[in-house]
């Protein structure tokens, strides 16, 4: 489908942000807006974002991207992906300022964006959301981390001949070695208190709640080779609340067999714009279905 593009500017506290939206010829009443992780802006890595637009457009549905504050073409400070929720609400106001047509709205972000949108959430519970995409999302402290080198990169090593040969030589530094295990390990036995006060909550555990509360559809999208998505299935399958959403018949969980982070390889990020647009498409049919089975029942009821 044949689609525009049009870059323009929206107020967020003061400031101006720049968004472009790729808006096809005869859209979908769905939009996508995607949230950029930082530090970068809205082309994304190897052009990831820009080219997912516009896939997502030729396919039917409006695409936003933006910059945040303080990145790319936009003013103000720049700020971390804890502190977006403010750029976010004005993202949303803008695309359907741009797109009045749109009446659902669905988040996609890749790493702490993805983490971003679920804070964004779970602050503010907003009812125009009807969908999230999570790519390798953001959850990385000093005990997730050394849970992950733990079992994914000591655990791999000892079962590697050259470790061995090293060890064996004297060419390893068995110290050293040894120095690092035990820091994992006492890293990875930290647990992380609840405060009182709500606003003291880790953002882990705020995104984990999030993403178990959260009434709409999430497709989460893993990278096979890649820390930052092992460490998040560390954390959230440690997580009661998050383990609980991880099995959830909302949430469909898609992996990427060897790709890395930001899915650099034209195979890779093919793999997700196709992922994403058959969830967005298979999501439409679902809800139809379910308001079709409930009218029905209205009318049986009548």
């Amino acid at each position: 489908m044949n689609f525009t593009e049009q870059a323009f500017r929206f107020d967020c506290a003061g400031e101006q942000l720049l968004g472009v939206i790729a808006n096809p010829e005869q859209p979908e009443s769905t939009g996508v807006l995607i949230v950029v992780g930082g530090p970068q802006y809205r082309v994304g890595s190897h052009r990831q974002f820009l080219l997912l637009s516009r896939a997502m457009a030729a396919a039917g549905y409006p695409v936003m991207r933006f910059d945040q504050c303080g990145m790319g073409d936009s003013t103000g400070e720049l700020r971390n992906f804890e502190a977006l929720n403010g750029d976010l609400a004005a993202a949303i106001g803008g695309f359907q300022q741009q797109c009045p047509k749109l009446n659902k709205i669905i988040l996609w972000g890749l790493c702490d964006a993805a983490t971003a949108s679920l804070l964004y959430l779970d602050a503010t519970h907003d009812a125009r959301i009807a969908g999230l995409v999570l790519l390798n999302p953001w959850v990385r402290s000093e005990a997730t981390l050394a849970r992950t080198h733990i079992k994914h990169y000591y655990g791999q090593r000892l079962l590697q001949i050259e470790f061995w040969r090293k060890l064996l030589t004297g060419k390893l530094g068995v110290g050293r070695a040894i120095g690092g295990l035990m820091t994992s390990l006492v890293s990875a036995r930290q647990v992380v208190g609840l405060a009182g006060n709500d606003t003291l909550l880790p953002f882990q555990k705020k995104m984990m709640r999030a993403l178990n509360e959260f009434p709409g559809q999430v497709l989460l999208i893993l990278s096979g080779d890649d820390y930052t998505a092992k460490e998040f299935l560390e954390a959230i399958q440690a997580d009661s609340v998050g383990a609980a959403a991880l099995v959830n018949h909302k949430l469909r969980r898609v992996d990427i067999d060897g790709a890395d982070h930001t899915f650099s390889s034209a195979e890779w990020r093919q793999s997700v714009e196709v992922a994403t647009i058959n969830w967005i498409e298979a999501s439409g049919k679902q809800e139809n279905m379910q308001n079709n089975v409930l009218k029905t029942c209205c009318n049986v009821c009548q």
